[in-house]
């Protein structure tokens, strides 16, 4: 077994990484407390999907809380809670990743049966059709079965109800050609309500094998006694190692592309979106959290002094930017909402501050501000078992590598305006941009 040890800034001591021979990896950090913090990264989500399984990882998700053959139904979050856990998981494009949070509890007791449940959730899955549901025709209305499937059904109902939902997606949507990244992580009504409990299984036992897997522990603990019940007891069975895709990455479009739509909503919406670096090209992805902060991101922004505050007439009321970052290349936003009668204005004025950011020059104090702000979230990241758990896992499974979060305060100390107008010229250019606006209908 492989040992790596990283020196991870404001911990105490080193956190330990191994690999073991079947590729499932262990990750144990250190931190001083009486809390604890166990999870597990899968490297699966919308990246492994296609237009006939789309949402599957999502789906998956809720599925994994529903028994082993173990424990059933409800018991793992009724024992976990009871003992002041915070229980949860999340899908997104590059991952699924699951988490217990709570106290160690006298003699470790609480911290033992968190692992020991959280290991039997990853490793034995029992997906009860009593619970998954059946498919169904989605245009029979007839059904009202209230099994997890209609639970998510209705979760992607209500989620694309929301405007900046709909803004997103198409704008996400237009920036991809054929890479996975394009479609919607939450999946489509029409999908969900045909996936059987096969389709469920298979999928799970393709990606959930333990090269695509890496458990993280944090707090206060004894580290090659945690190391022995992790090996034990997350043993895979019955997993075959999974094909590694290797996606093609789309290239940014080269003439500015603009979608209009209309739905029933009361203001106008706009978000503009470019491919950037990946995820582990860390100097031009620490270089666009720079820029999304000295552009968009709080009340002393660019965009929010401009636009909202120093207007003479109120056209917006919000513009900001956001920053995702994903293995295979990040996305970067500008959103925006505003008065419908003022859109060409809107647009014209966002494009004009865009160009504002090489031609009235990033000042040495904003790229210092931005600097500090960064730093102090870098410095709260680690100050929870939770947060560094979480930090843990983007870095092991979207960047690929933590070893490169040693280098990453001094990555960001070295960095110059000159390296965030490289950046803006290469990235930010209006012609590679997706323009999704949204109208409403009347």
């Amino acid at each position: 077994m492989k040992k790596t040890l990283i020196k991870y800034p404001y911990l105490t001591k080193d956190v330990e990484v191994y690999e073991n021979d079947n590729g499932h990896k262990i990750v144990l950090a250190h931190k001083e407390g009486n809390m604890v913090n166990v999870s597990s990264w899968v490297k699966t989500g919308s990246i492994n999907e296609n237009d006939n399984n789309n949402g599957i990882s999502h789906f998956l998700e809720h599925l994994m809380f529903k028994g082993t053959s173990t424990y059933k139904v409800g018991e793992f979050d009724r024992m976990l809670e009871s003992k002041g856990a915070i229980v949860n998981a999340a899908t997104w494009k590059d991952y699924t990743f699951y988490y217990v949070t709570l106290p160690k509890g006298d003699n470790n007791e609480y911290f033992n049966l968190a692992i020991d449940l959280h290991a039997d959730m990853m490793m034995d899955p029992v997906f009860p059709a009593e619970e998954l549901g059946a498919p169904f025709n989605i245009n029979d209305t007839t059904v009202t079965d209230k099994r997890e499937r209609h639970v998510v059904i209705e979760e992607i109902r209500m989620r694309k109800d929301q405007p900046w939902t709909k803004v997103y997606n198409i704008c996400n949507h237009n920036m991809y050609t054929t890479h996975p990244y394009k479609r919607d992580v939450i999946g489509t009504p029409e999908i969900i309500s045909q996936l059987t409990r096969e389709d469920i299984d298979n999928y799970y036992r393709s990606y959930y094998t333990p090269q695509n897997v890496t458990t993280i522990v944090v707090g206060d603990f004894d580290h090659d006694e945690v190391l022995k019940t992790i090996l034990e007891k997350f043993s895979f069975p019955n997993r075959k190692p999974c094909e590694q895709k290797v996606n093609i990455i789309d290239k940014p479009v080269s003439k500015t592309k603009y979608i209009e739509t209309k739905a029933n909503v009361q203001t106008a919406y706009a978000m503009f979106g470019w491919l950037g670096p990946k995820a582990n090209e860390i100097k031009e992805s620490i270089c666009l959290d720079l820029i999304s902060i000295i552009f968009g991101d709080g009340s002393s922004s660019r965009l929010q002094q401009n636009l909202i505050e120093k207007l003479p007439e109120q056209i917006f009321n919000m513009v900001g930017t956001e920053h995702y970052q994903f293995k295979d290349g990040n996305n970067f936003f500008i959103q925006a909402n505003f008065k419908t009668d003022k859109k060409d204005e809107a647009i014209n004025l966002i494009k004009k501050e865009l160009d504002n950011l090489l031609i009235n020059k990033i000042s040495n104090e904003e790229l210092l501000k931005a600097k500090k702000r960064i730093k102090t979230r870098f410095a709260n990241e680690a100050e929870t078992v939770s947060d560094i758990g979480e930090n843990i896992g983007y870095y092991m499974t979207v960047c690929g590598d933590l070893k490169l979060i040693e280098e990453y305060l001094t990555d960001l100390e070295n960095i110059t305006i000159n390296d965030l107008e490289s950046t803006i010229k290469k990235y930010l250019s209006i012609q590679n941009a997706v323009i999704s606006v949204l109208l409403p209908e009347k």
